[in-house]
C-alpha cells in the first residue's frame, strides 16, 4: 500500500507543478503532462519505473474520452454540419494518410501494413491540444476554428475503424486471408448489432430506474458501470474496448440523461487522460532522442509539414480565405493523443517493434512541442498580412443555446413554451425523473440532472449561454443552483423564481435583481376577478392591480435591507399597508366623478 500511496503523491505533484508551467508559457495542459511524465520517468529522475502498468491503466481514460465523444455524436449536430465533416475532414485523413505512409514506406523502409497504420496514427491531430489552443486564443468560432472542430470530429469517428483494422492488419500483417477478414468484420458486426438493440431497450429503463433513487453516487456508478461492462465484453470477444465505449455513448446521445452522463463521467475522464499523458511521457525514449535528434527534428518538421501543406490546401479547396487557410493549418498540424494508442496496439500486434514506435510516439510529441510556437508565427504573419481580424461566426444552433432553464416543471414549461413559439433555443435541467419521463411524451426536450453541479452546467454549455431561468421550486435547491452559477458563469444573467418574499431576500443576496414571486401574478388575477364579480368596473379593477403591483414590487426591494430584522421588518410591513390603502382612498377621490 505504501509504494502505491508513493506513486499516487508522486503523479499529483508532478501534475500539479507542470500543467501550470506549461500553461503559463502558452503550450497548454497536454504538453505539461508529457512534460511531467518525462521528469518522473525512467530517462530523468526515475521516481516510477512500471511505465507499461501505469499506461494500460491509464488508457481507460481514452475509453472514457470515447463514451463522451459518442455522447456528442448527436444525429442533429452531425446533420448540420456533414458537408464540412465528410468532406473537409475526410479528405484531411485520407490524403494525410496516404502521403505519410509513403513517407513511413521510403525513409523508415516499413512493409507496406506498418507503413498504412503509421498513415492512418499520424494523420490525426490532438483534439484536445488543438480545442485547448483555439479555445485560448478566442478563436473556436472564427472561419478556421469551425473547420478544425469539423475535421477533429471525423478524426474522432475515424478512431473508430482504423482501431477496428489493426486486428485484421496485425493476423498475419501482409498475409491475411480473405475469409479471416470477412470472419473479423462479420464478427465486430455482429456484437455492435447485440449491443445496439439490447442498449436501446435496456439502457434508458436502467437508468430511469436508477435515477429514481435520487442517489447521485449510484447514478455515478451506472455510469461507470456501462462503460466497464461494455469494455469487458468487448475485450472478450477481442474488439477494441475504445470502439465499444463509442457505441455505448452513441447509445445514450439522445437520451435525457446525456448532460448528467457526462458530467459523472468527465471528472475520471480528466484525471485519467491526465494519466495518460504523464505515462505517455514516461515512455518517451530520451535516449533516441539523444542519440538521432537531427533525424527526430527533421521527421517531425517532415510531418508538420505534410500535414500543413495539406490543410492549407483544403482550406483554399473550401473556400476558406488564405489567413484562415493558414490558421487551419497552424493549429492541426502535430500529431495526436490517439496516435499513441494505435502505436501502443500495433505493437501489441506485432505490426511494429518497440524501436519503430517510439521513434513516432517521439515525432508525435515533438510535433506537440513546436505546434504553438507555429500557431504564432502564424498568427504574426497573418496580422502583418490582414491587420483587421476576420468576422466570427454565430453561435451554432444545436450544439449550444442562449438560453438554459434549470427546472421544468409548471413554470419553467410556460418559459419554454414561448421560447420555442419565438424559435429561441434552449437547454432545460430536471432532477425528477418522473417529471422529465412525464413531460417527454408530450414532445418537450429535457435532461435529467442536478442543475446545482458544476460539471452539468459546463456539460450543458452554460459559458456559451446567455440567460439562465431559474425555475427551480424547492428553496435550498434553487439557492444551491444560483450560487454555482453566480461563482462559476457570471456573464449569464439569471432571471430567478421565488417562492415566497423570503425566498426572494434571499436571491438578492446573491445579487440576483431580475425575479417572479410564483404566486404573486396569479394571485393578483384573482383578487381582480373577485373585485369584478363584486360590481367593480373594469377599468378601475385594472387601474387597482397596477397600483397594487407597482407598490408591492417597489416595497419589495425597499424593505431588502430590514429582511434579517424581524421587529423593523414587521413595522416596515405595516406601514407600508397604511401607505397602500391612503393610496387607494386618494385614487377613489379623483376618479369620484367617473
Amino acid at each position: 500500500m505504501e509504494p502505491l500511496l508513493e506513486e499516487i503523491a508522486i503523479f499529483l505533484a508532478a501534475a500539479v507543478v507542470a500543467v501550470p508551467i506549461a500553461q503559463r508559457l502558452g503550450l497548454g495542459s497536454v504538453l505539461g503532462y508529457l512534460g511531467a511524465g518525462v521528469v518522473i520517468g525512467p530517462w530523468c529522475l526515475g521516481l516510477i519505473s512500471e511505465v507499461e502498468e501505469v499506461l494500460h491503466i491509464a488508457e481507460f481514460g481514452v475509453v472514457l474520452l470515447l463514451f463522451i465523444i459518442g455522447l456528442e455524436m448527436q444525429p442533429k449536430r452531425l446533420w448540420a454540419l456533414r458537408k464540412t465533416i465528410i468532406g473537409l475532414g475526410g479528405m484531411q485523413v485520407g490524403l494525410s494518410a496516404a502521403a505519410l505512409a509513403l513517407a513511413a514506406s521510403l525513409l523508415l523502409e516499413l512493409p507496406l501494413a506498418p507503413a498504412i497504420v503509421a498513415g492512418l496514427a499520424l494523420a490525426l491531430s490532438s483534439t484536445a491540444f488543438a480545442l485547448q489552443l483555439l479555445a485560448e486564443r478566442g478563436e473556436l468560432t472564427a472561419k478556421h476554428g469551425r473547420a478544425a472542430f469539423a475535421i477533429l470530429l471525423f478524426q474522432d469517428l475515424a478512431v473508430i475503424p482504423i482501431l477496428a483494422l489493426l486486428p485484421l492488419l496485425s493476423s498475419g500483417s501482409e498475409s491475411v486471408s480473405f475469409l479471416g477478414a470477412l470472419w473479423e468484420t462479420s464478427k465486430i458486426a455482429l456484437v455492435m448489432a447485440a449491443m445496439v438493440i439490447g442498449g436501446h431497450y435496456l439502457l434508458r429503463p436502467i437508468f430511469r430506474l436508477v435515477a429514481a433513487t435520487r442517489m447521485p453516487e449510484i447514478f455515478t456508478a451506472m455510469t461507470l458501470l456501462i462503460v466497464v461492462g461494455t469494455a469487458v465484453v468487448m475485450n472478450a470477444t477481442g474488439i477494441s474496448v475504445a470502439l465499444g465505449a463509442f457505441v455505448a455513448g452513441v447509445l445514450l446521445a439522445d437520451s435525457e440523461y446525456r448532460h448528467e452522463l457526462e458530467a459523472n463521467v468527465d471528472p475520471f475522464k480528466d484525471l485519467l487522460l491526465g494519466l495518460f499523458f504523464i505515462a505517455v511521457g514516461m515512455s518517451i525514449n530520451l535516449g533516441l532522442i539523444a542519440a538521432q535528434p537531427l533525424f527526430l527534428l527533421a521527421l517531425t518538421l517532415g510531418l508538420i509539414g505534410v500535414k500543413a501543406s495539406i490543410l492549407f490546401i483544403l482550406g483554399r479547396r473550401h473556400r476558406l480565405s488564405w489567413s484562415a487557410s493558414r490558421g487551419l493549418a497552424a493549429f492541426l498540424p502535430q500529431g495526436g493523443e490517439f496516435a499513441f494508442v494505435i502505436l501502443s496496439t500495433a505493437v501489441a500486434g506485432g505490426l511494429f517493434v518497440q524501436a519503430e514506435a517510439d521513434l513516432l510516439v517521439a515525432t508525435v510529441t515533438l510535433s506537440m512541442v513546436l505546434t504553438p510556437l507555429f500557431v504564432k508565427l502564424v498568427a504574426y504573419y497573418n496580422d502583418w498580412r490582414t491587420p483587421k481580424s476576420e468576422p466570427t461566426f454565430d453561435t451554432p444552433d444545436g450544439s449550444e443555446h442562449p438560453v438554459l432553464i434549470a427546472g421544468f416543471g409548471r413554470i419553467g414549461q410556460i418559459v419554454a413554451r414561448l421560447l420555442r413559439a419565438k424559435h429561441v433555443g434552449f437547454t432545460a435541467l430536471e432532477i425528477n425523473v418522473h417529471q422529465v419521463d412525464f413531460v417527454r411524451k408530450y414532445g418537450n426536450k429535457v435532461y435529467y440532472g442536478d442543475a446545482s453541479r458544476l460539471e452539468l452546467l459546463r456539460a450543458a454549455k452554460a459559458e456559451e449561454a446567455k440567460v439562465f431561468v431559474l425555475a427551480i421550486g424547492n428553496r435550498e435547491a434553487s439557492l444551491a443552483t444560483a450560487r454555482t452559477v453566480r461563482e462559476h458563469f457570471p456573464h449569464l444573467k439569471i432571471i430567478a423564481r421565488a417562492r415566497n418574499r423570503r425566498h426572494a431576500y434571499e436571491l438578492m443576496d446573491l445579487g440576483i435583481t431580475v425575479l417572479q414571486r410564483e404566486t404573486f401574478l396569479s394571485s393578483l388575477e384573482l383578487a381582480g376577478d373577485a373585485l369584478r364579480m363584486l360590481g367593480f368596473k373594469s377599468d378601475e379593477v385594472d387601474r387597482a392591480k397596477r397600483m397594487f403591483r407597482s407598490h408591492d414590487e417597489k416595497r419589495l426591494f425597499e424593505h431588502y435591507e430590514a429582511a434579517d430584522d424581524d421587529t423593523r421588518y414587521a413595522k416596515l410591513v405595516m406601514e407600508a399597508a397604511q401607505e397602500l390603502e391612503e393610496q387607494f382612498e386618494r385614487d377613489a377621490a379623483d376618479h369620484a366623478g367617473d
